[in-house]
């Protein structure tokens, strides 16, 4: 952990001149620069977001990016400390600090074949097993004896330590073999993280277990094939949930399978439907198995973007709409969800508006300052959240 935070404090001090050894690139691949290809096939790199799932070509794909010995290295951070004030009478208050840090690494093998390794890691982990109050949010369990309700998991300390292999078949079609230990299986959306409209709200999603939960799982393999605009995948994974040891790897069983088609019609857009089957996900009722289904949209034009998504697990339903905009150092975003006969409280839904201020501290690191505020509705009533948060972001 350590080596990724210095190459990150490296890299992010780099300026106009270059360090010994290494040929800095542009800091965004939607500037001037042409665009280098995706890590899966013939398309532009912007499409890729966690995993191996796409997001629109037109977002912006920022990061650090160095070449070092025939590799081509990027890395990104984001950290967030936010004090967290939910209500109602499962509410609570506690400070708390989030994010990630990803390094990748990325080398072109010839006659076709691309090589890439990624790296993604969370202080979540230090967060405790009881994570940070959020009203509405359920599933796993944090401490490996009680259900989490209106309290959100944290995520392990190791997120993604994955590796693909792709080979291009023509201009325009290519395959490729991913796998994860953790890693990404084929399912769902984008993980909340990554998705351009929601990569900057500080709050898990309450959708989060119908959508894309598996974004850490202990043991994911897929098998994909990109046709032009595309791409078409299967995945053989582990369906446990992580337990609540956040710092060690759990077993991998490889017992679960998803399928996934995805299509980008112009840069704008990212369509997608998956579907899973799940053994034994949840560590407390382990005889319980889950066939998942999500659909999505995604949409970025410029400064604005957006994602709806639906997923559907065990006859109950969860539907979100977030999106941000983005204008100068002002970033406003809003996410809305309903939860449909989901387990613990029925129908339900969340409306969380927020804002954030950024000050530009280098061309690869900005702070900001920002908050947002939980509208929560239920059958048996309603309650307000809040959360007040500071970040810093290499980029």
């Amino acid at each position: 952990m350590r080596v990724l935070w210095i190459l990150l404090a490296l890299t992010a001090t780099a300026q106009a001149q270059d360090m010994p050894g290494m040929d800095m690139k542009g800091m965004d691949m939607s500037g001037a620069a042409a665009p280098m290809a995706g890590v899966l096939g013939p398309y532009p790199m912007s499409r890729e977001a966690s995993g191996t799932s796409w997001q629109p070509g037109a977002a912006p794909h920022q990061g650090l990016h160095a070449e070092m010995d025939g590799w081509d290295l990027m890395a990104h951070a984001a950290l967030d400390a936010v004090f967290d004030s939910q209500g109602g009478k499962s509410g609570d208050t506690q400070w708390f600090v989030e994010g990630m840090a990803m390094l990748a690494a990325r080398r072109d093998l010839g006659q076709g074949d691309v090589l890439n390794l990624r790296l993604m890691l969370s202080p979540d982990a230090f967060m405790g097993r009881r994570g940070y109050p959020l009203l509405l949010a359920s599933g796993e369990t944090a401490d490996g004896a009680t259900p989490l309700v209106d309290r959100q998991h944290p995520h392990d300390l190791v997120m993604e330590m994955a590796a693909s292999l792709s080979h291009a078949l023509s201009n325009s079609d290519s395959v490729f073999l991913y796998a994860g230990y953790p890693g990404e299986p084929a399912l769902g959306p984008p993980a909340f993280l990554h998705r351009a409209s929601g990569m900057d709200i500080p709050e898990a999603p309450i959708g989060h277990h119908w959508l894309d939960s598996t974004h850490i799982t202990f043991g994911a393999t897929t098998l994909g094939y990109v046709h032009g605009d595309w791409k078409l995948e299967v995945s053989r994974f582990t369906g446990r949930e992580p337990d609540q040891h956040r710092f060690d790897f759990d077993a991998a069983r490889f017992d679960s399978t998803s399928a996934r088609v995805t299509w980008n019609p112009d840069a704008h857009w990212s369509l997608q439907a998956s579907w899973g089957y799940l053994v034994s996900p949840e560590q407390l009722t382990p005889a319980q198995n889950e066939t998942r289904y999500t659909a999505s949209a995604e949409y970025v034009d410029g400064p604005f973007s957006a994602t709806f998504a639906w997923g559907h697990k065990l006859r109950s339903d969860a539907v979100l709409l977030e999106g941000e905009y983005r204008l100068d150092a002002w970033t406003v975003f809003l996410r809305a969800e309903h939860l449909e006969g989901s387990e613990f409280f029925g129908n339900a839904e969340k409306i969380a508006p927020g804002l954030i201020y950024d000050w530009r501290l280098s061309d690869q690191l900005h702070f900001g300052l920002g908050g947002l505020y939980d509208f929560d509705f239920t059958q048996g009533g309603a309650a307000h959240g809040a959360m007040l948060f500071a970040r810093l972001v290499a980029d």
